[in-house]
């Protein structure tokens, strides 16, 4: 790309935000040009505004704060305008991202991490491969339609884009291929998540997790069940009549906390429509996203989703980066049976803080520039 976009991050100092600054070092097509952040930050050095007031500086993205953020100026997210900008990556709350982000996307594109707008009828939970993009054969999986309908029906020039919660991510990348090629019928998780996934609480999450499973993360296992059926769904009608339809697939999840830094475990059980052999099953997974790898896109891994043989994978530790952190891991892939005559059941293991967070938000907008949507 002859000139690279000019790029913001919304919420730069947070845990989210230094992975979308870390994920924007060196690449090929974004410049990261302004970042912003909560009021304490603002009009301080990004450098200066990650240091705590005992000067310990609360960089969590790995390796050191990229030298071409180190210098930017942070600007106070609620006076942000984005002139001059090609998108904005926002990193913020919920609740901050439910005032913040229509007030930028009148003006500019924004992919965000946050839940404020997942559930509105006109905003896609977009990942590449599953619902944008080549992917499929089903009529109306590619849910970047909305995107345009959106943008009509509110008055903006730009748009939201928000990636799914992270748990979602890998199972909808595990689930697509099985639903391509021998069909859904019902789908049991229990995941096992990791203790970046809940941000950084100061001293307490710690204390909570050592030595111990917390069964219970609030509103997961809510999130989980809507989203799949949302991204797993079709579009319909045409023109402003386009609607997006949830797949009417029975998704039932129980989402858990384990002392484990970073990757999501999750115990996937499948009732297929169709009978699905595993060998059938595997090479449809191998297979999985050919097209997207393809394009050559810049955080694109070589594989989507890994299968192992050995059935003492996957495992965070070993796994959680394959791909660069951006491949889902699958093992243990086996029959099921007892959900149904016909189905699958395995273990998977994908990157929260990577592809479920700043580095699947730019494969996102990567394949949304190859598209010509930004």
């Amino acid at each position: 790309m002859a000139n690279r976009l000019r790029i913001a991050v919304l919420g730069a100092t947070g845990v989210a935000g230094q992975q979308f600054v870390a994920a924007l070092a060196g690449h090929p097509w974004f410049e990261l040009v302004r970042l912003a952040g909560s009021e304490r930050s603002a009009g301080r050095r990004y450098l200066e505004a990650l240091r705590d007031a005992d000067g310990a500086l609360r960089w969590f993205a790995g390796g050191e704060v990229p030298a071409e953020a180190a210098d930017l100026l942070v600007e106070d997210a609620h006076t942000f305008a984005p002139a001059g900008l090609d998108l904005v990556f926002s990193a913020v709350e919920a609740e901050a991202a439910r005032t913040l982000e229509p007030r930028l996307a009148l003006h500019v594109p924004v992919i965000s991490t946050a839940s404020a707008f997942r559930y509105e009828p006109d905003v896609p939970i977009l990942v590449p491969a599953v619902n944008l993009g080549p992917c499929g054969n089903e009529p109306g999986a590619d849910h970047s339609a909305l995107l345009a309908v959106q943008r009509r029906r509110r008055g903006w020039r730009g748009f939201i884009a928000p990636g799914p919660n992270c748990t979602t991510t890998g199972l909808v990348l595990a689930l697509k291929p099985i639903l391509d090629s021998f069909g859904l019928r019902r789908v049991i998780m229990t995941s096992l998540q990791a203790c970046s996934g809940a941000g950084r609480s100061p001293g307490v999450i710690g204390l909570d997790i050592l030595d111990n499973i917390i069964p219970f993360i609030p509103r997961e296992e809510e999130k989980v069940e809507t989203e799949t059926r949302k991204i797993l769904g079709r579009l319909g009608g045409d023109g402003d009549a386009v609607h997006l339809v949830p797949r009417a697939l029975p998704v039932s999840c129980t989402c858990t906390r384990v002392p484990v830094l970073d990757g999501h475990t999750e115990a996937v059980f499948c009732a297929t429509e169709r009978p699905a052999p595993v060998e059938a099953v595997r090479e449809a997974m191998q297979s999985f996203g050919a097209d997207l790898i393809a394009l050559g896109l810049p955080s694109a891994p070589p594989r989507l989703i890994e299968v192992h043989q050995d059935p003492y994978r996957p495992q965070p530790r070993l796994d959680r980066d394959a791909g660069g952190g951006m491949t889902t891991v699958v093992g243990r892939l086996r029959p099921e049976t007892a959900l149904g005559d016909h189905g699958v059941k395995f273990v998977l293991v994908s990157h929260n803080t990577k592809m479920g967070a700043a580095r699947g938000a730019l494969l996102v907008a990567e394949s949304l520039v190859h598209r010509g949507l930004l």
